[in-house]
């Protein structure tokens, strides 16, 4: 068995799973398909979110489910080609992945929430920790029917889903790619502590 590579020796695969993950991730999936199909820029529909979310006010479901599996689609791809060189290589392809799809190059840095990427990049880390925040997503949308509550509560739960299947290594790195989801949400919680976030179904909700 070879020895485990130094810091030196593996920067390089780093930078490279840096770069790559992060251009995967910018990929704004929403804003393509949208022009696609002929239904102008996502930007100018309701909440301006490049997300699946936003994408379904355009009326197409299919627009919106391709939205939503592109967007999971890129984080878990950038992920598992990561994982082939180790699962330090992959923590910081599942950073550079959310991080592209947060702050897109392409976008002038504005994408979207980054949820359908988060639930790509925990699918692809620990498969069962993926499915679980889905879960919850599910039970506190069911609940409370506020899309960014279900995904706010989702995501603070992935770091001890990850420590409850022993996955310890991945714990810090989930608390990290939560913050910047938050940070993306913060619009969101403010209207939450507010008490004016909308219900699904709202045509403002995002």
């Amino acid at each position: 068995m070879p020895d485990p590579m130094s810091w030196a020796e593996a920067a390089p695969y780093y930078a490279v799973a840096l770069i790559v993950s992060y251009l995967l991730g910018s990929i704004p999936f929403g804003l393509i398909l949208t022009k696609a199909a002929g239904l102008g820029d996502i930007r100018d529909i309701g909440s301006g979110n490049i997300g699946a979310t936003n994408a379904l006010r355009t009326g197409n479901r299919w627009v919106a489910i391709g939205t939503l599996l592109g967007d999971a689609g890129k984080g878990a791809l950038a992920v598992l080609l990561a994982k082939q060189f180790g699962p330090d290589t992959a923590v910081i392809a599942a950073f550079g992945a959310l991080i592209g799809h947060l702050f897109p190059v392409w976008l002038r840095f504005k994408g979207g929430k980054g949820i359908s990427t988060y639930i790509g990049i925990l699918l692809a880390l620990a498969w069962p920790v993926g499915l679980l925040f889905c879960a919850t997503w599910a039970v506190v949308a069911l609940i409370f029917r506020m899309s960014s509550l279900s995904a706010l509560v989702a995501s603070l739960l992935s770091p001890v889903y990850f420590a409850w299947v022993d996955q310890w290594q991945m714990v810090e790195m989930s608390v990290v790619l939560v913050m910047l989801v938050f940070f993306a949400h913060r619009e969101n919680i403010a209207r939450l502590l507010a008490g004016t976030e909308p219900r699904i179904g709202n045509k403002d909700d995002a």
